[in-house]
């Protein structure tokens, strides 16, 4: 009797479907162990219950082999076209950097005089343009800043110049001073004879005072 084609649909039925989960859980675990053992392949299945339960099946160890998985769609990730696009794209304009970066040491060593064995006439009269150029830009740079020097020391020419002005001054008015006050003390004893003759009256009594001891009258009478 031939068997007929099965529709693959839900089975509504609750016992129906759990037979035939465990039928064919069964045949899928044991097809796995047979596909491990006559082709040595590395198989690992996982089946999740309607409610929950696990089984599973691994030919050498489960971890491992999701591990290597997991490595592997990593690996899948980053191949992608896109990512293959973008790896060409930084793989081309690295090589241009590296060609500047070459461009560049040899014009470095050819403005240094080395390397000149093979340039050609126009090459060399390119570089001696540029060499001059070179040199006059430098040239300016060295006088503009001669310039700014040669400007900052006369500011502090001119600065010191006035200070010494400022000093010489003070010390002229000072010495002008020192000389117009004795005059000034002379002439004000010339003006006041009665306050230096007082003075004088004053200085020869202190002197009495203090020559000898005063003779009581009594003394004298006697």
């Amino acid at each position: 009797m031939v068997r007929g084609k099965v529709e693959l649909k839900r089975i509504e039925n609750t016992t129906s479907r759990q037979v035939t989960f465990t039928k064919r859980r069964n045949g899928l675990l044991k097809k796995a162990y047979e596909l491990s053992v006559l082709c040595d392949a590395e198989v690992a299945l996982i089946i999740f219950s309607q409610k929950g339960k696990l089984y599973e099946f691994s030919s050498s160890n489960m971890q491992k082999t999701i591990e290597k998985y997991r490595s592997d769609v990593k690996k899948d990730e980053i191949c992608t076209p896109e990512n293959e696009v973008h790896v060409q794209q930084l793989k081309q304009e690295a090589a241009a950097i590296q060609q500047q970066i070459e461009q560049l040491e040899i014009s470095q060593r050819r403005l240094l005089g080395q390397d000149l064995v093979s340039c050609s006439v126009e090459e060399l009269s390119h570089l001696d343009n540029k060499l001059e150029h070179t040199l006059r830009t430098i040239r300016a740079r060295k006088t503009q800043l001669f310039k700014e020097q040669v400007e900052k020391l006369k500011a502090k020419e001119r600065y010191l110049l006035e200070e010494n002005a400022r000093l010489c001054q003070e010390n002229t008015s000072l010495c002008q001073k020192r000389i117009a006050t004795p005059s000034q003390l002379y002439s004000t004893k010339q003006k006041d004879p009665v306050i230096s003759n007082q003075s004088s009256q004053f200085s020869e009594v202190e002197t009495e005072l203090f020559v000898g001891l005063r003779v009581s009258q009594n003394s004298t009478n006697l």
